[in-house]
């Protein structure tokens, strides 16, 4: 199994249908030379769901729609432990009894994007989904993740000064070499 990426996994889309993509992607290049095409540059990429769901969207007028770079770690575990849409049961018992619904959970979701251990997720996705391990679980260890990556986020984010920025914009000859 790849290693996840920003590009992995979204709610829409089935693995089965990744592969399928990923298949006429491949074809493509390969077909297209012989046909006298150039072979195209092909990006494929999916985006965050919104909190809510996959039938909801993200908006910057709602602000639990979405985790932000400027959220506190008390904002990101509020917004997650209050607004994440569960996969989960109704009850403790039935989601024990019949597990939890990776393909519609948020926090699920959200992990296929930034849980970089490939093992690890694969055990959060069995566990959840044999009802072993319970939404708030999953909501806590998307939680931890997501609090760490946007504090160091926002930690870099404060050595940015005025002259990086402008050292950063300043138009300038690129140099290619063939």
């Amino acid at each position: 199994m790849e290693k996840p990426t920003f590009h992995v996994s979204f709610l829409v889309l089935s693995i089965r249908f990744q592969a399928v993509l990923v298949t006429f992607f491949r074809m493509t290049r390969d077909v297209a030379p012989k046909l006298g095409y150039h072979k195209p540059a092909l990006i494929h990429s999916t985006f965050f769901p919104a909190l809510q769901g996959a039938k909801t969207k993200m908006s910057a007028s709602d602000p639990n729609s979405s985790i932000f770079l400027t959220d506190s770690l008390a904002q990101i575990k509020n917004k997650i432990n209050k607004h994440a849409f569960s996969g989960g049961r109704t009850t403790v018992e039935e989601h024990r009894q019949l597990g939890g619904d990776c393909d519609i959970d948020i926090s699920y979701q959200y992990l296929t994007f930034f849980m970089e251990d490939d093992k690890r997720l694969e055990e959060i996705r069995s566990e959840y989904s044999s009802g072993q391990l319970l939404t708030g679980h999953l909501k806590k260890e998307l939680i931890g993740i997501l609090q760490k990556i946007v504090s160091d986020h926002q930690e870099r984010r404060k050595l940015v000064t005025d002259e990086t920025v402008e050292e950063f914009m300043t138009p300038r000859k690129l140099k290619f070499e063939f």
